[in-house]
């Protein structure tokens, strides 16, 4: 295996360890899970989690420190992502009074992930 190639798996493993910890800490939280790694228009949604009436389209971002995480999500990841929830609100009933929201959860080391509850706003829609 090339060192890249290496790199490339352990950043993947690091982004999947990163988004089942953001999942553990969503669920304590009361919400529950509708889709992970959702693949839509050129976007991924990391994790679709509901709470009552309100379906959140969460953002994971792992990296060695907070910082770093939360500078990670750029206009074109905005754009990529809104497109992907665009997709899947297309596909699936959603009540008319239900509350629709895009979050960010950063994951760190040694730190209990940090949930950033309408970090950004869901383009287009």
């Amino acid at each position: 295996m090339t060192a890249p190639e290496s790199r490339r798996r352990a950043t993947y493993r690091r982004g999947l360890d990163g988004e089942t910890l953001a999942l553990l800490a969503l669920l304590l939280k009361g919400y529950r899970p509708l889709a992970r790694r959702y693949s839509a228009a050129g976007g991924e949604i990391d994790l679709i989690v509901r709470r009552g009436r309100t379906i959140v389209f969460v953002e994971v971002k792992a990296r060695a420190a907070l910082a770093d995480a939360q500078g990670a999500i750029d206009a074109r990841k905005r754009a990529r992502f809104s497109r992907a929830v665009r997709v899947w609100l297309s596909r699936n009933a959603v009540p008319s009074d239900a509350t629709l929201r895009a979050d960010a959860v950063f994951v760190a080391r040694r730190i209990w992930p940090v949930h950033l509850v309408d970090a950004f706003a869901i383009e287009g829609g």
